[in-house]
């Protein structure tokens, strides 16, 4: 298994299967409106706009397991981060992310890279090379702008990207 075997489905309600971006790194992000962290948002749009162009795909993942911090519905967060944070990386429906219920791809990252790596609050981030391989797990205090984060997500883009 890997990570193209999985599919969300968009905060628009559109599936949104991993394979759709094979050979592109990709980053994923469980978020929260209404979370001390929330600010990272900010962060995420700023990485979305200088790796993007270069290949790297972010996707959100709304989840409401961390102390009810994500309250709304779909249309609600996605109005949320579109006029607060300006957020133009693709954002998943409402998900479960730890626990019995969470969503199939976090059961596996769980049991892929262990159980130090399973969120522990909003904003953990988990980075997918281009061929669909879990590599690393960031907790929720790795900022976006983080230079261990940086470095990992330029160590996954096409040789091409990197040199420009």
């Amino acid at each position: 298994m890997n990570a193209y075997d999985f599919a969300f489905t968009s905060i628009e309600g559109a599936p949104l299967p991993l394979a759709k971006f094979k050979g592109k790194p990709v980053l994923i992000v469980n978020t929260a409106s209404k979370c001390g962290l929330t600010p990272q948002y900010a962060g995420l749009e700023t990485l979305e706009k200088t790796y993007g162009p270069k290949g790297l795909v972010l996707i959100g993942v709304p989840s409401n397991d961390f102390g009810g911090q994500e309250p709304g519905t779909e249309a609600e967060i996605k109005t949320f981060c579109d006029t607060k944070y300006g957020v133009t990386f693709p954002m998943t429906r409402k998900e479960k992310v730890v626990g019995g219920a969470a969503h199939p791809f976090y059961k596996w990252a769980a049991e892929t890279l262990g159980p130090a790596n399973v969120p522990k609050w909003n904003f953990h981030k988990y980075l997918i090379d281009a061929d669909g391989e879990l590599i690393a797990a960031f907790g929720s205090r790795v900022e976006p702008k983080a230079r261990e984060l940086a470095q990992a997500i330029e160590a996954r883009l096409p040789a091409a990207s990197r040199a420009s």
